[in-house]
Parts: structure tokens; sequence; C-alpha cells
């Protein structure tokens, strides 16, 4: 009890989450209130902070990363159902038209800056022939993006393909660090420091108890919507906004936000997308209206059915009948889980904005870590 106490208070680095400062949540999470709780799921990072000053493209200030997702760890490559959804399309997540096509998820799920989606795929295949060369190659990586460059030199090839494939090398379970870290760390959120967060609730459904983590990359938000358990928070904390005060390019809430659900639960491709649908309503929660600037795309997988989505090209070819057989949960009795995921995402992108702090990057801006115990009074008042 005292490992779960502890992981749900604070991240391994020592930075507080959002319960620990009292923000109130529905829902029972996980051993470690994160997408790791599901069992299989893996996360690593690489965090790439460098430099300081006037930005000269392709020098830095550097302040960018990169994130991977692998739905059954390094050692297990098989395929999952999943399904996806775009609330607002300004924004890239590369195998999309593959799972349209098959809901079918058979690679890694990376995490970057809006210029790294090529060098973060690149480095899938490179993780691939060098760590599984028996491998199928016939790969879809998944690649998500957020704009970082308002604290980062975002037009430099800063993020290479080794910076991928040392993501997935570092890729592990448990407990996560969240806020600055990864494909996380140059991103902002309300006009706070943003990033990377996760969360998890435990679902019960007849017999079964399963698993609907959250992750994710929060870069959205304009300062006035933000809102914490149903509080108005944005609106009474006005001050120490540089985003919206100085002549930044891109209006308020411009940024992008991708999240990525993993459950346990047996589900079908387009249960998946079904659950990926309601994310939209989590990050609802936390204020945003969801701005035309920003690119909020949403994935969602079940690590069910092991062996059953996974390909065998040259089988048909060879005669051999190949029927497959999945388990899946009636439509009826899901509705918890879409709960579950509205939830967790909520939670996640909280703790993205309390597991933070103060950063400046190019040309001196300065993005305020969302100050904690203001939030505090205003929750208690």
């Amino acid at each position: 009890m005292h490992v779960m106490k502890e992981s749900h208070q604070c991240t391994p680095a020592g930075l507080p989450r959002a319960r620990s400062i009292g923000v109130p949540f529905d829902g029972r999470p996980g051993p470690h209130n994160a997408i790791t709780d599901v069992p299989g799921v893996e996360v690593g990072y690489v965090t790439l902070i460098e430099g300081s000053g006037s930005m000269r493209v392709g020098h830095g200030p550097v302040r960018t990363g990169v994130t991977a997702i692998l739905p059954r760890g390094k050692q297990d490559w098989g395929a999952c159902a999943a399904g996806w959804h775009s609330f607002n399309g300004n924004g890239e997540m590369t195998g999309s038209h593959w799972l349209t096509e098959t809901g079918i998820l058979s690679s890694a799920v990376m995490l970057t800056n809006t210029y790294a989606v090529g060098t973060a795929h690149r480095g899938v295949v490179d993780w691939i022939n060098q760590n599984r060369p028996g491998q199928l190659p016939w790969e879809f990586p998944v690649v998500g993006e957020t704009y970082d460059g308002y604290l980062s030199d975002v037009s430099g090839a800063h993020v290479t393909p080794g910076h991928a494939v040392t993501a997935i090398d570092r890729a592990r379970s448990g407990p996560l660090d969240e806020g600055s870290v990864g494909g996380g760390t140059g991103m902002c959120c309300y006009g706070y420091k943003g990033g990377s967060g996760t969360a998890s609730r435990l679902v019960a459904i007849g017999t079964g108890t399963y698993t609907v983590g959250a992750f994710v990359q929060a870069n959205f938000g304009r300062r006035r919507h933000l809102t914490v358990a149903g509080r108005p928070v944005g609106k009474a904390l006005p001050e120490d906004n540089p985003m919206e005060a100085g002549e930044w390019f891109l209006p308020a809430g411009a940024g992008s936000v991708i999240v990525v659900v993993a459950t346990d639960a047996p589900l079908l491709p387009q249960q998946c997308s079904a659950l990926a649908r309601r994310v939209t309503l989590g990050i609802g929660r936390t204020g945003t209206t969801g701005s035309h600037s920003s690119g909020d795309i949403f994935l969602a997988f079940s690590t069910a059915n092991a062996g059953q989505m996974d390909g065998q090209m040259g089988v048909t070819r060879s005669g051999r009948l190949s029927l497959r057989t999945l388990s899946f949960l009636a439509w009826d009795d899901i509705d918890d889980l879409f709960e579950a995921t509205v939830q967790a995402t909520d939670e996640a992108v909280l703790n993205a904005l309390v597991a933070n702090e103060t950063m400046t990057g190019r040309d001196d801006h300065r993005v305020p870590a969302l100050p904690r115990d203001r939030l505090t009074e205003i929750l208690d008042a």
C-alpha cells in the first residue's frame, strides 16, 4: 500500500501530482495511476534540454524530446485492436489510415514535436531492424506530434532516429515521470508549463476487473478556460501569462494535444474508436473548447486477444485457412470504460500541469508553472 500511495502522490523524480495538492477525482486509480497499470504497457522517454538565449535554427535552444509507448512491451510486438479519433485535425498522427482500414496497431506509439515526426518514424524501423531482425517488414508506426516552437528551436533537426531508438530501449512499466519529459518537454498548456501526464482507472464489469490508462502530451488550451474539478481556475489566475501578453504569432489556445488510451478489456476496434471519442469529454473537463489551431487527436487500443490481430502474410497463399477469434465485451457493458476514459484523461492533463516547473527557452521565452499553492486556495475556498 505504501508504494501505491507514494506513486499516486508524486512522480519518481519527486514532483507532486494533482492528488497530492488536494485535487478531487472520481473513480478508482490503478497501482501507479498511470497508463503502465495496463499489464504489458511500457513507456520510455528521451528529454533534450540544451542552450539558452537567442534562437539560431539548427543550433537551439532545445526544449524537446521523444516518448515511446509500447502496447505489449519490448519483448512482444504483437498487434492490438485499436481505433482513433480526431476532435480537431490541425495536427498529425501517422498510421491513422491503416487504423481506419484494419483496426490493427502493430507497432510502437511515439510522441514528439511537429517537425520530428519523420525521424521518430524512422527510429521505430531502426529499432525493429536492430532488435527484431526476423519481424515481418510491414510496419506502420504511429507517431503523434504537438508544436513546441514557443520554447524550442522546433525547425532544427535536434531529434534524431537514434533518440527514438533510445526512448524505446528505455521503455518500462511502473510509475512514470510527468511534466517536462519526453515529447512533452517543450509543451505549454493553458498558458502554463504542460507536457506529459498520465492516469488510470480500475473498472469492474461482471466478474472481471479491467484497467483503463491514459497518457497525454498536453500542449493546448487558453488560460481563461482552465477548469479544475469544476472550478474556473483560469479566470481566477489571469496574471503571469506571457504567451498571451507577448507578440507570439500563434493565437491563444493553439498547440495541440495527443492522448493515448490503453486497456486490457477485450474490445473490438470499433469499440476502441468509441473509447478514443470519449477522450474529447476528458479534455473538455479541463476547460478547452477546442481551438482551430490545436490538433486534438486520440488513440485507443486493447491488449486483450493476444495473437489474434497479428499478420501472417503468405498463409493464405500457401492454401492454409487462417481463422481468428476475438473475445469482446458487449456494447451495452462498456459504458463504465467510457467513464473511466473521461476520468483518466482529465486527471492526466492536470498531472501534466501540476508535476511541472517554470521553463525558459528560445529567445528567453518563459512559461510559468501552474502555481500549486494558488490552485489549492481556489479549491479550498
